[in-house]
Order: C-alpha cells, then sequence, then structure tokens
C-alpha cells in the first residue's frame, strides 16, 4: 500500500505551480511516479535517459520561468542529471529534483542501486534536502509537507535555481492492482511573499553624482531572459543621456540600432587609438555572462574608473576585474529611477546638456555601423561555402517571432557576431558552456511554446546529445540545423590547439557521421546540402528552406555538410579583417 506522504509530494507540487514533471522510469521511484502521472493538475512526460531529462526538464523552466520537476529512481541516474542542474544552478532555471533513494542503513551493505544521495550536487543546488523514509509519526508527515513547501518557495526566489530533494522509500514501492491512489485536499500550504529590494534616498543622490562627474558611461548587458520593459526603458535611458548600450546575442538585445550589437567584431581590432577612444569612465554591466572574450580583454586593458553591477544576488561577480559597487536591485527599476532623478535634475538646472557623453555614444555607433557593413561586405564576397556565411544566410531567414537556441562551441559565438535582424528569443547554456544538453534544452523549450522553435548546432554537440530524441514526446514546432563539418571544428578556429600536429586526432577528433539514420529512427523529416550530391548548394539550400520552415506535422532537421578545412581560412580571414 502507498502511503499517503508520498501521494502528496505530488498534491503541494500541483497546488504551488509546480505542473510539469519529467520522469525517468524505475522501480524505486515508483511511488513518486505513480503519484505524479495520476495526479490530474500535473502533466508528466517520459524520458528513459536521465541525462535528456534533466536538459528537457532545464529547457522548459528556461523557457516558461516556472519550476518544473524531474524524478529519478537511486543510484547512478540521480548522477545522471547533474549537467542539467549544474547548468540550472549557474544560469538560475528553477527545477525540484526528486531522487528516489534506500533508506540510509542500506548504503554501502552491497544491495543494488544504492550510493551516498544525500546532498549529491553539493554546492550546485540552492538547498538538498532528505525526507524521512519512515512516515508513522504525525512529525514526519508535518516534516515532509513543510519540506515540500520551502523547497518549492525556495526554487522560485530570486535569484531562482535548482532544489534537491531525496526520498528513501521502503518496499512495497508499487500499489496492488485495484488500489486507487488518493490525495489530501488539505495539505499545508505555505506561500513566501516577493519582495522588491531598493535604495535609499542617500544611495540615490550618491550615484547621480557619480554618474554626473563622468563624460564617458557605457552599459553592457550579459544573458539575460527577453524582457521588453528592459530594453524600452534602457533605449530611452541611452537616448537622453548620451550613453552607449551594447548587448551579446544572449541578452536578447533588440535589433535596433540605438544600441551597440558587432562590438565582438570591431572590438579585435589591433587599433589602439580606436580601443582608447571607447574607454569608458564608467561602466554599468547587467545580465549574466558574456560571450565576448573580446569585449572581456577590452575591459581589462582600458578599465574604468567606476564599475557598478546591478544585480539583486549576494554573488559578488566581477567577471571584467574592475567593480567597484554591487547595485542589488531590479535592473529595470533601476533604470527607470535614475533616469526620473536626471531628467528632473536637468529640468530644475534648465541643462539639457549631456556633458559631451553624446559624442562617446555616437564613437560607439559609429564603429558598430563600420563593423556590419565591413563584415557584411566580407561575407557577401567569399563566394566558398562555409559555415560562416551560412549562419548568416539562416539568421536573414529566420522568422520573426521564433526562439531560437544556440549551441555551445562556434553556433553561439557565429551568432553572436552577426547579430539577429529580426526580433526572436534567444537561448543558450552559458552557465557552464557545456555541449552536453543543448539539443536536450531546445526540445524542453519547444514542449513549452507554440512557436517555432530553431536550434543551431555543430555534430560534436548533436551527436553528443542524440538521446535528445529519443523519446515519444517530440513537439512538431522543433528544427533542427546541424552544421557538419566532421569534427570539433572549433579546435581549428581558435589560437592554440591550430597550431599542434596532433589537431585532428585529439582536439577536433575527426568523424564521418550523419545524422540520417538518427532522424529517421526519431521520426524526423530529414533534409541534407551540402552533401556533394548535387553540384548547387546555394540554389538547393534556397529550395530546402522554405519546406523546412513548414509546418507538416513532424520536427524537421536539417543537415549542412562544410568543410573544415574552408572554414577554418574563412574564419582567419575575418580575424585579419581591419
Amino acid at each position: 500500500m502507498l502511503l499517503p506522504s508520498i501521494n502528496n509530494i505530488a498534491e503541494i507540487c500541483a497546488r504551488k505551480g509546480v505542473q510539469n514533471v519529467i520522469i525517468s522510469p524505475g522501480s524505486r521511484s515508483a511511488a513518486l511516479t505513480l503519484a505524479f502521472a495520476r495526479h490530474r493538475g500535473i502533466k508528466t512526460k517520459v524520458i528513459p535517459d536521465e541525462r535528456t531529462a534533466g536538459f528537457v526538464g532545464l529547457g522548459m523552466a528556461q523557457y516558461s520561468g516556472d519550476t518544473v520537476a524531474l524524478v529519478c529512481t537511486s543510484g547512478s541516474a540521480a548522477y545522471n542529471l547533474a549537467p542539467a542542474v549544474v547548468e540550472a544552478y549557474f544560469q538560475e532555471i528553477p527545477l525540484i529534483i526528486f531522487t528516489a533513494d534506500r533508506p540510509k542503513e542500506w548504503i554501502h551493505q552491497q544491495d543494488g542501486q544504492t550510493i551516498y544521495q544525500n546532498e549529491l550536487y553539493g554546492k550546485h543546488v540552492k538547498k538538498s534536502f532528505e525526507l524521512p523514509a519512515d512516515y508513522t509519526h504525525p512529525d514526519s508527515n508535518w516534516y515532509i509537507e513543510r519540506v515540500l513547501n520551502e523547497a518549492i518557495n525556495l526554487s522560485q526566489t530570486f535569484p531562482t535555481g535548482p532544489v534537491h530533494v531525496n526520498v528513501p522509500i521502503r518496499e512495497p514501492f508499487y500499489p496492488n492492482a485495484d488500489e486507487k491512489i488518493t490525495y489530501d485536499r488539505n495539505v499545508k500550504l505555505i506561500d513566501r511573499l516577493a519582495a522588491q529590494p531598493v535604495l535609499s534616498t542617500e544611495t540615490w543622490h550618491r550615484l547621480q553624482s557619480e554618474f554626473e562627474n563622468v563624460s564617458r558611461v557605457l552599459i553592457a548587458v550579459g544573458q539575460m531572459p527577453p524582457n521588453d520593459p528592459l530594453w524600452k526603458v534602457l533605449k530611452e535611458f541611452s537616448e537622453e543621456m548620451g550613453v552607449p548600450v551594447l548587448g551579446d546575442v544572449i541578452s536578447n538585445i533588440l535589433p535596433d540600432d540605438a544600441f551597440v550589437r558587432h562590438h565582438d567584431v570591431f572590438l579585435k581590432a589591433k587599433n589602439e587609438e580606436l580601443l582608447a577612444s571607447l574607454q569608458p569612465d564608467l561602466l554599468i554591466t547587467l545580465g549574466d555572462s558574456f560571450i565576448s572574450k573580446n569585449l572581456k580583454l577590452f575591459i581589462r586593458k582600458h578599465s574604468p574608473t567606476r564599475h557598478w553591477h546591478i544585480k539583486a544576488t549576494e554573488q559578488l561577480i566581477d567577471t571584467f576585474q574592475t567593480l567597484t559597487t554591487q547595485i542589488p536591485v531590479e535592473p529595470t527599476y533601476f533604470f527607470q529611477k535614475l533616469l526620473e532623478d536626471l531628467d528632473y535634475q536637468q529640468l530644475v538646472h534648465n541643462d539639457g546638456d549631456d556633458d559631451g557623453r553624446g559624442e562617446y555614444r555616437q564613437a560607439w555607433l559609429h564603429a558598430d555601423r563600420l563593423a556590419k557593413r565591413n563584415l557584411t561586405q566580407f561575407l557577401r564576397h567569399e563566394t566558398r561555402w562555409n559555415e560562416f556565411a551560412l549562419v548568416d544566410k539562416l539568421l536573414e531567414n529566420l522568422p520573426g517571432n521564433s526562439v531560437l537556441h544556440l549551441a555551445n562551441s562556434m553556433p553561439v559565438r557565429y551568432v553572436n557576431l552577426l547579430g539577429l535582424t529580426q526580433l526572436a528569443e534567444v537561448f543558450a547554456n552559458r552557465g557552464t558552456s557545456g555541449i552536453d544538453g543543448c539539443t536536450s534544452t531546445a526540445v524542453g523549450a519547444a514542449l513549452t511554446t507554440q512557436k517555432l522553435v530553431f536550434l543551431l548546432t555543430g555534430d560534436v554537440a548533436f551527436f553528443y546529445d542524440r538521446n535528445a530524441l529519443w523519446h515519444p514526446h517530440l513537439p512538431q514546432n522543433l528544427r533542427i540545423v546541424l552544421f557538419n563539418n566532421g569534427g570539433g571544428n572549433i579546435f581549428r578556429l581558435i589560437d592554440g590547439p591550430a597550431a599542434q600536429p596532433e589537431l585532428e586526432q585529439y582536439f577536433e577528433t575527426r568523424h564521418q557521421t550523419t545524422a540520417r539514420h538518427t532522424a529517421e529512427d526519431a521520426g524526423l523529416d530529414y533534409f541534407v546540402v551540402g552533401d556533394n550530391t548535387n553540384n548547387d548548394n546555394s540554389a538547393n539550400f534556397e529550395s530546402i528552406w522554405s519546406v523546412f520552415l513548414a509546418q507538416t506535422g513532424k520536427a524537421k532537421l536539417l543537415e549542412i555538410f562544410t568543410d573544415p578545412i574552408i572554414n577554418g581560412e574563412v574564419f582567419e580571414a575575418y580575424r585579419k579583417m581591419k
């Protein structure tokens, strides 16, 4: 007979908004599985591979912002969730991980599927909890309900993130054939109200004074989900105060000429006069990680006198090694209030001058326009079939109002250099920047929206995560664009490994695998171009693309073959471009 305390885990989750649960099958977790599967307020998906399951759940939570639950059995199964848990922790994505376990007395007794699971994920979760293995005392049920409330609340408290709940379960695991699962509608529910941190009047006066005493202010935005109100106020702030605003593509920066989007291109220049002219006095950063290494190197070399970082977190993050002030508030509130205060001071003093900041902004915008023009001309004059130009073509033809997932390695770097020409929601696993779950994460996003979800990926990342397609839940709106150059081409494009004689064997790890059979096994529509079966790759690509976009009831995969040597030559020519 299954115990009500286990069933009520599902009840509390459903009542507190955790309504999507990814389940990997197992016996020790059977009670959890059945409790979630039979609950009318829960949507479950069964994904056999725990690593895939973790990233699918992550993709769902990443897109929706809602907590998603993961359920797995005991032993190494729980460890296979770790890559997704780590990514969720550093990207601040809300997950709650339920790992079934044997009771503690059976650890190290040579019983199957038994490992040390309490605090399994170490520092990579916001908190770990362990439920009792016995439920006979009323305090046990009170404790379980209290822990579930705390765990779910914590996953949703800013900064959001993963929380682990280890669930020791004794046999029997399965109910009798005629046994019904019941849920207690009177379970204990504890809400945690959100609080908005604000700054004191004295602090605002200090920040306003620092801002007004400098003439070169730069705002740089790292990774964050789409946030239209923020970009609206940033545009107004930029134009009124003469402050350049730049963002990597994963900041979801708007495709607007008011913003700097090609800094990764022009900051690679060796033009010291240009770089010195762009040095800020005050740097204001917000968001999470930055892709652009050129931006990091530029700021570290041409350091600002002051550096504010806007984020409501206790972590001291100093990516550019220049941080002087942490401002732990929400960015939209911060820039709205600062703009209002500065506008008021200009009105009081009848001063419409931006103290010369406008010229500094124009210098950044001019460099941005020039970089965009030079990059466009470079790619148009490059007639060889190559990845860089193909990614540019894909971005030009990307439908508006779509979702774009970028696999790590070269896809995210190419797109960051090129920028988007139209509005799309952009996501990438840049918490730890691994390749291990890029496809699974995109699948999770596609399960959460009706929009077309595109994944741009390389062959190593795709084949490493093939189990992302090994389950019955593949959504029709998924579009995978796979660049297959027969290995890890990034090692040919970066300094260091490209100069080594062991490049192909130990770094690129050359292969001859194609995605055709993977697509067929998964039931995807499969398209291919660049495989030397036709003489006009460009024309073939144009004809395939419109069919690839069509809503025909199946997920689709487009495999594009390119030559790694040509890719390397083109990218090296770009790097030498002035």
